[in-house]
């Protein structure tokens, strides 16, 4: 909404918005724009002046700037409509989705084709370090998107990617997610099979070479290309070296070496991300030489391995994973980056997945890559029913019966004052929400601070 917000603005609107709370890096970014974001829900809010209105997906019906809405008989969207009707019709959308590696991934095609002159128009979840923001909108021909599997809209029942007109797109990864609105993998696995009949015989698709990815590509129409690290990938990596500055690897496109590609970012998932990067961009037909250059220069997401800074030789790390695999994953990648530090795993269950009992297992094997696990209580555990709710002390007994130290203490400024006394210099604290967390990155680094000067 945040991102949809700034491009309305570059276009000439004016706009304004409502949220029950919002903070760092999206309330940042609003501010700077001069958008201006007012606390709660009130029916003035929608004032005279508004002409329309956009409903994002977690409002509900019975909420009072709805009802206001309704009443006044004004027009209203819901993001994904939104986004479609003001701007992708006017372009060449560009998509990338999946459960995984989407945001990384929207972010490095858009840099890259910006760093090759294409001047694309953006929309991606995340801030993104070299424009330092998530959104903007560019003189191109193509618009690149990260589309999402989450419903759009109270009224607009669906995943938001079904709006979004692909032409091209990247398919990363299919896994259970969002089990509040998916049941199962059958059911997530149909919305991708629905979105890649979208992409019209003359687009193209890249996808991730893994048999339930693969099924799904055998939906479209259009031509497609595989990436991964499985030999059979079309397009796939070699030499890997991975490093505290970044990654280097050879660059193969149907066993041929294509180049050597070297990389800020780290671990093998983010291996796949630049390959499908690297892929769709060929396929755009972007110079190969261009194309090393961009991802060169890439300078990642924010929230995803994210520096908080180092105080008393304690490196503070924020990330954004709450599902399994992408803890897994960005814990493995910490481990190849920093081989030498112990690693402290911190994480606030706070998604509708990673709330839910459903995961429980597959968080105890996530958290075997850290040396010290600590939990905290759920976030708002109200909203899920107690019989799906994550057990926590049952999760923590299992993570220590598998061998990895673990903790469950129930706030952050109980983590803050735990860290305080154990951790040591030479430590990394990799700190995992899909929220604000109640400000423990920055509390934890001040008593860190404080620990060090007293």
């Amino acid at each position: 909404m945040a991102a949809l917000a700034q491009l309305l603005q570059e276009a000439g609107h004016h706009v304004s918005g409502s949220d029950k709370e919002i903070f760092p890096p999206m309330s940042t970014l609003l501010e700077s724009a001069g958008i201006v974001c007012k606390n709660g829900f009130h029916p003035d809010h929608i004032d005279s002046k508004t002409e329309i209105v956009i409903i994002g997906n977690a409002v509900s019906r019975d909420n009072p700037e709805v009802i206001a809405t309704v009443e006044r008989g004004l027009p209203y969207y819901s993001l994904p409509q939104a986004l479609s009707h003001f701007f992708l019709v006017d372009h060449t959308p560009l998509v990338v989705v999946g459960t995984h590696g989407k945001t990384t991934t929207t972010s490095q095609l858009a840099f890259t084709l910006t760093s090759a002159g294409k001047d694309p128009s953006i929309m991606v979840g995340g801030l993104m370090k070299n424009f330092n923001t998530n959104a903007r909108l560019g003189k191109g021909e193509y618009f690149v998107v990260e589309g999402d599997e989450y419903n759009s809209a109270f009224f607009d029942q669906g995943a938001k990617f079904l709006h979004y007109r692909p032409h091209c797109a990247i398919l990363t990864s299919v896994e259970l997610d969002h089990v509040d609105i998916y049941p199962n993998v059958s059911a997530i696995e149909d919305v991708f099979k629905r979105f890649v009949r979208l992409i019209p015989p003359e687009g193209f698709l890249v996808v991730n070479h893994n048999p339930a990815v693969l099924d799904i590509a055998k939906e479209a129409t259009c031509p497609w290309v595989s990436y991964g690290l499985h030999p059979d990938c079309d397009w796939t990596a070699g030499n890997i070296i991975f490093g505290e500055e970044g990654t280097s690897f050879d660059l193969f496109f149907f066993r041929k070496k294509m180049g050597s590609v070297q990389s800020k970012l780290i671990g093998e998932h983010n291996i796949q991300n630049t390959l499908a990067t690297i892929a769709l961009c060929h396929h755009l037909g972007i110079p190969m030489e261009s194309i090393l250059e961009g991802i060169r220069l890439f300078k990642g997401i924010a929230r995803r391995q994210d520096i908080v800074g180092e105080v008393d030789g304690i490196l503070i790390i924020d990330d954004f994973a709450h599902h399994p695999t992408a803890i897994s994953e960005t814990l493995s990648a910490l481990r190849l980056r920093y081989p030498a530090r112990r690693l402290w795993a911190v994480f606030e269950p706070r998604s509708a997945s990673s709330r839910r009992n459903i995961f429980q297992e597959g968080f105890v094997s996530a958290f075997q890559k850290a040396d010290c696990a600590i939990l905290t209580n759920i976030f708002a555990p109200a909203k899920v029913p107690e019989a799906e709710r994550l057990n926590l002390h049952h999760l923590v007994s299992a993570i220590k019966a598998a061998g990895t130290e673990a903790y469950l203490i129930p706030t952050a400024d109980g983590i803050v004052a735990f860290l305080i006394k154990e951790a040591r210099p030479g430590d990394l604290v990799c700190i995992m929400s899909s929220g604000g967390f109640d400000g423990i990155y920055k509390k934890l680094a001040v008593a860190l601070q404080s620990r060090t000067s007293g």
